[in-house]
């Protein structure tokens, strides 16, 4: 029987909760005696946590005995730490909930690093637990002693060192709260083993005080009032969407601004589902790898309105010649990203979703410029230099877009995707269609190299009735892939795309691009002739089904073939050609305004605004009462599908 692909979507994307809200509305329980590790035990099933991915180790060992007795907490055993923070990364992306993922102390913890960077990168609720030396023991180099509190202070937004049991239950409420309000994040809660194994009394709720941490949830209405002053002077305004959207699950308010205003929408890489991309006021993603009409747009503005957004460099390019006549409304939840690259003419701080629905109402129905002849010039954009890609003019070689593209629409907007980092990752991005928040997963910050199998093995857990595709690279399956192995044994059917062009392939871009074609080290020897390893062979040896696609006619039937496997995962080794390029593409540290659609070749701006100035797009405008024609038909089109 094949996966169903046509669920309906949840009417809403769980948000992070306030687990201080949740912990105050707790009946108390009856107090009881309890070892540190029961007492632990205990505050994860009280504050809600369904699933732990870890490995057991020393320091940590008293935990896993009372959680082999959890009925409420189910415990993952992976092959490798780096794989359980990756894979709490992924069910907090794909759920919305609080992702949790546990070590012993040293090498164990250490290995929690490069998920616990990438979690802070893109703002990932997740609380990660790890055993440490005892307290008697800690600062004399014991065995297996790392500072890991030490070493995650700059990656986390907040961690603990417990040496005292009797803290326990409120340091798990409290890493709880803190990673999944405000701006989420993660947290690390470092125990001692004496803490672990000494007696205590386990009381539920505990008091959560941090008289220091106080998000600010609600925007000022001065500001408000500013930025919908601001929106009706504008003549061609853009909605910048940013993570924080689909993290905050303001979605829906998202549209309804949209459709209150008429506003063309660009969204970001870690945005990518808050907008439906089929919506006509989509203009894409932004960014080194972004549309031309999304970019441009950005480019041209003379008012952006950025969301949950932090203008990073990979959408900025050369930061001085960003958006040069545009000013700036800028909303974000942490007043840390205001004024940090871009300075704003109207900051807000709070919770997106607040400051969207408040913005909307404050803008519906007042007058405000005509901005259709804008709309019509960023739509004619996308029309003229949409994201598309040549086939490759070697006989019978596949081109790694077409399988993308395939995968997307065989498998549909209720599935999940979860991509590595690379040329894949961006192929990802551009050739599928997001139509909801939580179908997208990918690392954005950090770029971290492995993150897909694990992320995409963590959604599968979360999102059990949904498809789940990793679509990783031959580079960063080799990373971890031995997670391969934690998905067959405890029956999580994910299925995983290698796009296997035998290199590093971005970098070998950059190579072809920048370095006279000069390819040191890219070489990774994984397709025809060596096949080091022979991915189906590796696959198989993990209890997986391994197929492999060589040929443009074969790439159909192999993803449906995948698709109707359901009791084990299926790994595709998709021989691709070496020499597919990302386009298009802005050049590191050059303006926005060099964007490249291929090799050597870019918009012709010129043309462009001849046929602007005869089309008469530059005309004066006018103020309207209200909605623009390009709103009306939006509205429209909009009750048309929901009827």
């Amino acid at each position: 029987m094949s996966e169903s692909v046509t669920e309906q979507p949840r009417t809403a994307f769980p948000s992070p909760a306030s687990v201080a809200k949740q912990v105050q509305e707790t009946r108390p329980a009856q107090a009881r005696e309890a070892t540190g590790a029961e007492s632990l035990v205990l505050a994860l099933e009280s504050v809600g946590a369904e699933v732990v991915f870890g490995i057991p180790g020393g320091a940590i060992l008293p935990a896993y005995d009372p959680l082999m007795d959890s009925t409420s907490v189910r415990h993952i055993l992976v092959r490798h730490e780096q794989g359980a923070g990756h894979a709490a990364e992924g069910y907090a992306s794909a759920t919305g909930k609080v992702g949790v993922c546990m070590a012993t102390s040293g090498p164990g913890a250490t290995n929690l690093v490069t998920a616990i960077a990438d979690a802070y990168m893109d703002s990932v609720p997740m609380v990660a637990i790890t055993g440490q030396v005892s307290s008697a023991a800690i600062g004399t180099d014991a065995f297996q002693e790392a500072d890991i509190r030490g070493i995650t202070m700059p990656i986390t937004k907040h961690n603990y060192l417990v040496t005292d049991p009797a803290d326990i239950p409120r340091v798990i409420a409290e890493a709880f709260h803190v990673a999944s309000t405000g701006r989420p994040g993660p947290v690390l809660v470092d125990i001692s083993k004496d803490a672990l194994q000494a007696g205590t009394t386990f009381s539920w709720p505990p008091q959560i005080d941090l008289p220091g941490y106080r998000p600010t949830v609600k925007p000022h209405q001065k500001q408000i009032r500013e930025a919908a002053r601001l929106i009706a002077a504008s003549r061609e305004p853009v909605l910048y969407v940013g993570g924080g959207v689909i993290r905050s699950g303001a979605h829906e308010e998202l549209r309804a601004l949209v459709e209150a205003t008429g506003i063309p929408v660009v969204t970001t890489l870690m945005a990518r589902g808050a907008f439906p991309d089929t919506h006509p006021l989509h203009l894409g993603m932004p960014g080194m790898h972004g549309s031309v009409a999304a970019v441009t747009a950005l480019q041209r503005s003379d008012l952006i309105i950025a969301l949950g957004a932090r203008f990073d460099d990979r959408v900025t390019g050369q930061l001085s010649s960003f958006a040069p006549f545009a000013k700036v409304i800028h909303a974000d939840i942490d007043p840390a990203e205001i004024g940090k690259n871009r300075t704003a003419d109207v900051p807000i701080v709070g919770d997106a979703k607040e400051i969207i629905a408040e913005l909307t109402e404050e803008v519906r129905g007042k007058p405000g410029q005509d901005i259709s002849a804008w709309v019509r010039r960023a739509k004619g954009w996308a029309q003229t230099y949409p994201v598309g890609y040549t086939p490759s003019e070697e006989p019978g070689a596949l081109s790694p877009q077409y399988v993308i593209e395939k995968i997307g629409e065989i498998a549909g907007p209720e599935a999940v995707y979860a991509a590595g980092v690379g040329q894949h990752q961006m192929w990802a991005a551009q050739f599928i269609d997001y139509e909801r928040p939580g179908a997208w997963l990918n690392s954005g910050g950090a770029g971290t190299m492995g993150y897909s199998v694990p992320a995409a093995m963590g959604a599968k857990v979360g999102e059990p009735d949904r498809v789940v595709w990793a679509i990783d690279g031959d580079g960063c399956f080799q990373m971890t892939n031995q997670e391969l192995a934690t998905c067959v044994i405890n029956d999580i059917p994910i299925k995983v795309a290698v796009i296997n062009n035998s290199s590093l392939g971005m970098v070998r871009q950059w190579q072809s691009l920048f370095y006279n074609q000069r390819y040191s080290n890219t070489d990774l020897h994984t397709s025809v002739g060596s096949r080091i390893p022979d991915f189906v062979l590796l696959a198989e040896a993990y209890g997986c089904v391994g197929l492999r696609c060589e040929r443009p006619e074969d790439v159909e039937a192999t993803i449906r073939q995948a698709m109707e496997i359901t009791d084990r995962p299926v790994v595709i080794d998709f021989v691709v050609e070496r020499d597919a390029m990302v386009w298009p593409m802005v050049p590191a540290g050059v303006s926005n305004d060099a964007i490249q659609i291929a090799r050597d070749a870019a918009p012709d701006w010129d043309r462009e605004e001849s046929e602007a100035y005869a089309q008469g797009t530059d005309a004066d405008h006018s103020e309207t009462g209200g909605q623009t024609d390009e709103q009306s038909d939006t509205q429209s089109d909009t009750a048309d599908q929901e009827a």
